[in-house]
């Protein structure tokens, strides 16, 4: 390759990487604190916002804006250490009782065993669709990225840029899907100890409070933000081959709970979604 080429390329890198970095949110302008009072705090001028849970409250935000379809980004480092009860709640809803809701869960574990991440998809009020992971990775050493992308035809979650599950708009067959209902973006951290933990047997260690998890670099694309270059990357975004082959590494080896594999659960027959395609 040229000198002239890889001078090219690098530059290129490099202005992808500012483009990158100028879009992402600040928390001042985005976000408002929902409850909690001094345990959420904005810091860095609004690059970063930390959430405190201790024995009397715990504490979260919610975005300004509501969306409806979008990719969603946010870095987060989680509660370190006994996080045993916690848990950390990251996620898209309306409001009512018909609302729609694309939900990450970090449940919480003793020093040394891993977190439970856990998702679901909410569609006129309906739940119970419910895939757990253990993460391939320690998430409260460092930052790591947590996306959702959300389009007409699917929902793809999102770990470092690795899909770890798509639910597909399956309306053709009956299964709701959330399409109508403009959401917003929420996040808590906040004490589940009667059920986050090995089904409520650990609680919470309130010696090792306050428990906090931080968050950085918020960015979001949707129709009113982007060219329309950048809204058809995720307005389309499916699995090509690779990506679904990383989906079946994710699914194969650190998936520990799948509704659609629990036949006690639905003794009748498994939701008709289960049955089909999810890329």
């Amino acid at each position: 390759m040229t000198s002239s080429k890889v001078t090219v390329m690098l530059f290129l890198s490099f202005f992808v990487s500012s483009m990158i970095a100028a879009s992402a949110g600040n928390f001042y302008q985005d976000f408002d604190v929902t409850f909690g009072d001094e345990r959420a705090k904005i810091l860095n001028g609004g690059q970063l916002l930390t959430l405190n849970l201790d024995k009397f409250s715990g504490s979260g935000f919610k975005s300004k804006n509501e969306y409806l379809f979008g990719r969603i980004d946010m870095q987060i480092k989680l509660v370190s250490g006994n996080s045993a009860g916690s848990v950390t709640a990251y996620y898209l809803s309306s409001q009512g009782p018909t609302h729609d809701e694309i939900d990450f869960e970090f449940l919480g574990n003793l020093s040394g065993d891993p977190y439970t991440l856990h998702t679901n998809v909410f569609s006129q009020g309906k739940g119970n669709r419910e895939q757990q992971f253990h993460l391939w990775f320690d998430p409260t050493k460092a930052f790591h990225t947590y996306s959702i992308v959300w389009n007409s035809q699917r929902i793809i979650f999102l770990v470092d840029n690795i899909p770890i599950r798509v639910f597909t708009n399956l309306e053709t067959i009956g299964v709701p899907f959330p399409k109508n209902q403009p959401m917003r973006i929420y996040s808590s951290l906040w004490n589940a100890d009667d059920w986050a933990t090995r089904g409520g047997l650990v609680k919470t260690d309130w010696t090792q409070a306050p428990f906090t998890a931080s968050y950085r670099n918020f960015q979001v694309s949707t129709t009113s933000t982007n060219s329309l270059t950048e809204q058809s990357a995720w307005q389309t975004q499916g699995l090509d081959a690779p990506g679904r082959n990383r989906l079946r590494w994710v699914q194969q080896k650190f998936m520990v709970y799948n509704y659609c594999s629990d036949l006690k659960r639905f003794p009748q027959g498994l939701p008709v979604e289960c049955r089909r395609s999810r890329f």
